[in-house]
């Protein structure tokens, strides 16, 4: 019976986490919100709605830091920046309409995928200039 209860609650926070990553989604686009928390907020819900993490989660330990800490670090700050009536409104709408299915950002998810090629092309070049030396 223990066990069920920690694992509702593990269910209701991560519900909870998934309408504040909507909600923010939401506030990038009002017209209300500063720029420059509109710039960190949709660089926070691109990375958390990327199917692509820029830290693979295969590696161990440092692949599940970006999802435990970066992506919830990155949702607080970008909530402090919000004004709170217009993070009112946001969360209520974000609680109505957000469906099951997790929203995908295909252009996030492109541009992780751009980084990586640039690093293993550029770990390549360098490999391939320190052979020849």
């Amino acid at each position: 019976m223990r066990r069920s209860g920690v694992l509702q609650r593990w269910k209701r926070r991560v519900r909870q986490l998934k309408v504040e990553t909507y909600a923010l989604y939401l506030t990038s686009k009002d017209p209300r919100v500063p720029w420059y928390a509109k710039v960190l907020t949709a660089c926070v819900v691109a990375y958390a709605f990327s199917p692509i993490d820029l830290i693979p989660d295969f590696i161990p330990i440092l692949g599940y830091l970006d999802d435990l800490v970066l992506v919830p670090l990155g949702i607080v700050l970008a909530l402090k920046m919000i004004p709170p009536a217009v993070l009112e409104e946001c969360r209520e709408q974000a609680t109505r309409t957000l469906s099951d299915e997790k929203p995908r950002n295909w252009i996030a998810g492109g541009i992780i995928i751009a980084v990586w090629l640039f690093l293993v092309a550029l770990a390549a070049f360098l490999l391939v200039r320190a052979a020849k030396l």
